[in-house]
């Protein structure tokens, strides 16, 4: 059967980014929980959003759940403020956070053309996990872009995060087509290429240091190998 759609991992295969919950500096969040009546200084901001973070994605690892940024949120507020927060402190600080955390992402030059050309002969589709619905979308709109994708399919809706069987489902049930019809490309092992793979999915794999244990025909040093391959 031919292989009629393309899906695309997102985070580290459209754009790059930075994974860090820290380094990109949040001197905006910090002033707003300061606001809110937190004492702790901006270190102890960072080492405990940190922790709380870690907490979170250690449980998600159990079964591949995914967690919201709503939850992230409330779980750091509960644990420094005096009181419990309301739904709009939770919704102000995850806004502000999001924003600064931004500013790691950044987009690939000629990205575009590349969406372009594999458009003339795919269906294309993102399926990512985020932890917050609306930021996958907002990326692509800000490239240009979000047109170009029959559909974009976040872990955080599905509830489900890479490498769970779940999610693969509910992109292939969007796209009304079996596992056989579809390429799916990401950067990291299990969640872009293993569980694509499990699922009947050819997957590629961006792979430029050859650390993972996939076939050569099947490893990318970048998005932008992947005209070639699948001529």
């Amino acid at each position: 059967m031919r292989r009629t759609h393309i899906l695309f991992d997102f985070f580290g295969t459209l754009v790059d980014y930075s994974p860090s919950r820290t380094e990109q500096g949040y001197d905006a969040s910090y002033a707003l929980l300061r606001r809110f009546g937190a004492t702790l200084s901006y270190e102890g901001f960072l080492e405990t959003w940190s922790r709380v973070s870690a907490e979170l994605d250690r449980l998600s690892d159990v079964d591949d759940h995914e967690f919201s940024m709503a939850e992230a949120g409330t779980a750091l507020l509960r644990e420094i403020l005096p009181r419990e927060p309301g739904p709009a402190e939770v919704e102000e600080f995850v806004t502000a956070y999001v924003g600064e955390w931004n500013t790691g992402v950044h987009y690939l030059p000629g990205l575009a053309g590349l969406v372009e050309e594999l458009s003339a002969g795919h269906r294309l589709a993102v399926v990512t996990n985020t932890h917050l619905p609306a930021l996958v979308p907002g990326h692509l709109a800000a490239m240009g872009l979000l047109s170009a994708f029959d559909a974009v399919v976040t872990s955080v809706e599905v509830g489900w995060r890479k490498p769970h069987p779940k999610i693969y489902a509910k992109a292939l049930g969007e796209l009304g087509i079996e596992a056989s019809a579809a390429v799916f490309v990401g950067d990291t092992y299990g969640p872009d290429f293993e569980g694509p793979e499990r699922c009947g999915m050819a997957a590629y794999l961006i792979d430029p240091h050859r650390r993972a244990p996939v076939p050569e025909a099947r490893r990318l040093r970048s998005v932008f190998d992947l005209p070639e391959r699948l001529r």
